[in-house]
């Protein structure tokens, strides 16, 4: 069988704090505050109660040969193993189809963009007119270069985000040289997704860029651990470098992607590619199982623990973040 599996693995059901210094580094959001979700209410919030710690969350999606979704698994027909040991038990397994989003629309407006800038506001908009529903959705737009701001913050209103992604400009978050790629994702952790329970929706990041970071204060893994935080996948839409000119880029965008979850796609393709992706996206996003998992051994020492998921046969890819960290204490 022809398994291909892109791993991951969701938060704890206990927040961990962490990234703490980098607070002072990456500022405190700007221009429009990453407000809370309209639909996030109080007695949303109230009913959110303190699980155990030793329990791991994990949200996949899962396909058939023929690309297709397969949502009708079964907890007895998915085995978990947690640094290559299998998991002590499986608490709880289900089912979410057509689930609300909530979308973080990142847009690279740094100087090495300024040529793909159009072409990606204009993905930017597909996605707001196509795929987002104002009945259900929710979204953020931040546009960023050496820094970064939200110019829109949580909304379920599409023209809103449009206008918001129409007025992104070249090189206004420029006032140095360079790119913070890391900086803006762990600002959109903290201050967009960090709002909003880890459960209550399907969370990921839209990103336009080249994948080119010179900038960051904040590390790959910093990163990524600010995505598990706060289960977050990202998905992006790469622009490819200048014949001849050597890039990181798009090594840096393939980790990011397939260590939350998520994917890279062209943004380059033609129209009908781009809409097919568009709707991979959301397929992947809106369809998920939830499982719940005791490993057999977790110790409280910060330590990264790799997560595999053994489908059915039937089941020929997996999408699922790559592990987590176990809490320092």
């Amino acid at each position: 069988m022809n398994l291909s599996i892109i791993l991951y693995a969701g938060p704890f059901r206990m927040w961990i704090a962490g990234g703490i210094f980098l607070l002072s580094l990456l500022g405190s959001p700007s221009r429009a505050q990453a407000q809370q979700p309209e639909g996030e209410n109080v007695a949303q919030q109230a009913f959110r109660l303190p699980l155990p710690v030793n329990e791991v969350v994990l949200k996949f999606h899962a396909l058939d040969l023929h690309g297709l979704p397969v949502n009708d698994l079964k907890r007895d027909e998915i085995r978990v193993f947690d640094n290559e040991q299998p998991a002590r038990r499986i608490v709880s397994f289900d089912s979410v189809l057509d689930r609300p989003i909530r979308a973080g629309i990142l847009i690279d407006t740094s100087e090495s963009m300024q040529r793909a800038l159009p072409q990606d506001k204009i993905l930017a908009e597909r996605f707001v007119q196509r795929i987002f529903r104002q009945a259900s959705d929710q979204a953020f737009v931040m546009d960023f270069g050496y820094s970064s701001e939200f110019a829109q913050s949580w909304t379920n209103n599409p023209h809103t985000l449009s206008m918001s992604v129409q007025n992104v400009q070249a090189g206004r978050m420029n006032p140095l040289g360079g790119t913070a790629i890391f900086d803006t994702i762990f600002r959109a952790c903290l201050y967009g997704f960090g709002k909003i329970g880890p459960a209550s929706s399907s969370n990921f990041i839209l990103l336009f860029s080249d994948g080119e970071d010179n900038a960051s204060h904040a590390t790959v893994e910093e990163v990524l651990n600010a995505c598990q935080k706060s289960n977050t996948a990202i998905y992006a839409f790469h622009i490819p470098p200048p014949p001849g000119r050597d890039s990181l880029g798009p090594m840096t965008l393939a980790e990011l992607a397939s260590r939350s979850g998520g994917s890279v796609f062209s943004a380059v393709d033609s129209e009908d590619a781009i809409w097919q992706d568009l709707r991979t996206i959301e397929s992947e996003i809106r369809n998920q199982y939830r499982l719940v998992y005791d490993p057999v051994r977790l110790n409280h020492d910060g330590a990264f623990h790799r997560i595999a998921i053994l489908p059915p046969p039937r089941v020929t890819s997996i999408s699922v973040r790559s592990g987590y960290y176990a809490p320092s204490q």
